[in-house]
């Protein structure tokens, strides 16, 4: 597999290249099935999330498909009253400020999203044998965030207060959190996925040395308790130039890159052995082709160069999700073009 051998420092038969967020999102028949459905009740559903995951596979060759879910499936399944608004995002009830709240929380049981295990093996009997299958899930400091925020924050205050002010009641939310994503990723490593991915989305919002003290210890023990199976660990955030080293050091095999900084540059700021994923700018796709195509180079020429710094690898994807608007034959192009180079 492409994808796997770019992970872990062998030469891949051709350069891997996939786009977070390409199930769903830009597709007209991703569109079509999702009418009259919520994400949510989406996400529980085994046969969409197949057929969801499936669609970019079938329309752009790509080298991976990813798990069609999100970030906040694990905390529903769990039983926290939340729902994602279109427009807004994740609406969370009940925000958790205080030791009480935390301590409400409730545990997930596998069992609860034994529908996504459901949906791994149903995807894996339908994969190209060549296509590697992605699990995954919210990083502790991102799924703390919109508990904390009670949804999407431009500023993450109510976060920032709570982490600076109590941080015995947010390292014990934290951690908290970090067993439920524990869980979730081992339910999908147990079903079989190839590789998993951790999102901290937001995690560029923090200093480093608060990313260091409030964040990465875990983080790290996230992707300690899922480096028995032996597959890949991918760790992604936006915004993150200067996190790079940290995000690195808490045990990925593979960081991804957003488009703010030059792979070859990132390469170095994480260290050598680890593989680097990235970095299309999301919003390029809009220019004309022949622009693309000189983006798309000269990604592809950071990543080689990334490489020769001491990269394990490279994998081709964007700095970020597929925008909702972008035209899906233009990634397909993308993929086509990067297969050739």
């Amino acid at each position: 597999m492409p994808l796997i051998a770019a992970a872990t420092g062998d030469r891949p038969s051709r350069r891997p290249v996939w786009f977070m967020r390409q199930a769903g999102r830009s597709l007209p028949e991703y569109r079509e099935l999702r009418v009259g459905r919520g994400m949510l009740e989406s996400c529980f559903d085994a046969d969409l999330v197949t057929e969801i995951t499936m669609q970019p596979v079938r329309r752009h060759d790509v080298d991976a498909a990813i798990l069609f879910s999100d970030i906040v499936v694990p905390l529903r399944a769990a039983g926290v009253d939340l729902d994602i608004v279109a427009g807004t995002g994740p609406v969370i009830a009940h925000p958790v400020r205080d030791r009480a709240a935390v301590r409400a929380l409730p545990r997930l049981d596998p069992k609860s999203v034994g529908s996504v295990a459901h949906a791994v093996g149903n995807i894996l009997g339908e994969l190209p044998e060549h296509t590697s299958l992605i699990g995954f899930a919210g990083a502790p400091f991102t799924l703390a965030s919109y508990l904390v925020e009670g949804g999407p924050s431009r500023n993450y205050e109510r976060t920032k207060a709570l982490m600076h002010g109590e941080p015995e009641v947010w390292n014990e939310l934290v951690g908290a959190l970090a067993d439920i994503t524990i869980t979730f990723l081992r339910v999908q490593l147990e079903a079989g996925v190839h590789a998993v991915q951790l999102f901290d989305s937001w995690a560029g919002m923090l200093s480093l040395a608060d990313y260091e003290r409030f964040v990465a210890p875990h983080s790290r023990r996230v992707l300690a308790e899922v480096a028995d199976f032996g597959r890949p660990r991918i760790h992604f955030g936006v915004g993150t130039g200067e996190l790079l080293h940290a995000m690195g050091e808490v045990g990925a095999d593979v960081v991804g890159v957003d488009w703010r900084i030059p792979l070859d540059v990132a390469a170095r700021r994480i260290g050598s052995g680890r593989a680097v994923q990235g970095n299309i700018d999301p919003a390029v796709l809009f220019a004309p082709w022949e622009v693309v195509e000189g983006h798309v180079r000269r990604v592809v020429a950071e990543g080689d160069a990334a490489v020769a710094a001491g990269a394990a690898g490279h994998i081709v994807n964007l700095g970020h999700g597929v925008l909702p608007s972008t035209d899906p034959d233009v990634l397909t192009r993308i993929v086509e073009l990067v297969h050739t180079l």
